[in-house]
């Protein structure tokens, strides 16, 4: 993170404490992405994804007076998020297998390339599915919308930064190889977390 941005980030959370609505929203805004992308990795239904983003937020307004690093934020974040997650997986004793990403379709385009998109897609998360779970967590972590930063990935999946760039690169290239394997032809070469 460059200071500007985490400087940008510091006000944000001081105009938060001072009770400013729309600065509220920008936090949301900015880190609800990371929040729904460490549910994702760890494979929460929808609603229990939902139950554990809301807790998260009520912590940090719990806990935002006592807040010491402004800037870390993202960390904290996505460090908080992983304990609720955690804590509803252990209150469900459940896993959810994540199969309902095979009925995701886009029915607003026409037919024939709706149902192309529809082929391209169960083709590419059927070899997602076929990663290892180290894969699997950091490319759901870091197709959260916005992106986060390297270091808030790395800060929610417990890693060091320096591997976040080239264990992208693994995942991505087992991820083309599945895919070849999957489909039998040469896969689409901009296979990039984020665009599926």
């Amino acid at each position: 993170m460059d200071p500007l941005r985490d400087q940008e980030i510091e006000e944000l959370v001081q105009r938060v404490r001072a009770g400013e609505q729309a600065a509220w929203v920008a936090l949301t805004d900015r880190y609800v992405g990371l929040l729904w992308s460490v549910a994702r990795a760890m494979r929460l239904t929808d609603e229990d994804a939902a139950d554990a983003v809301q807790t998260t937020w009520l912590r940090l307004v719990e806990r935002l007076d006592t807040l010491r690093d402004p800037q870390r934020l993202g960390g904290w974040l996505a460090t908080t998020m992983r304990r609720e997650c955690l804590a509803v997986l252990r209150r469900r004793a459940r896993q959810v297998p994540t199969d309902s990403w095979d009925d995701v379709t886009d029915s607003a385009d026409p037919l024939d390339g709706a149902l192309l998109r529809r082929e391209r897609d169960l083709a590419l998360w059927r070899a997602f599915r076929r990663l290892d779970q180290p894969c699997q967590a950091l490319l759901r972590v870091l197709m959260a919308d916005p992106p986060p930063s390297y270091r808030e990935a790395a800060e929610a999946l417990h890693t060091p930064v320096g591997s976040i760039g080239p264990r992208r690169q693994r995942c991505l290239g087992k991820l083309r190889t599945l895919m070849v394997t999957t489909a039998g032809d040469t896969p689409p070469a901009d296979i990039t977390p984020g665009r599926p």
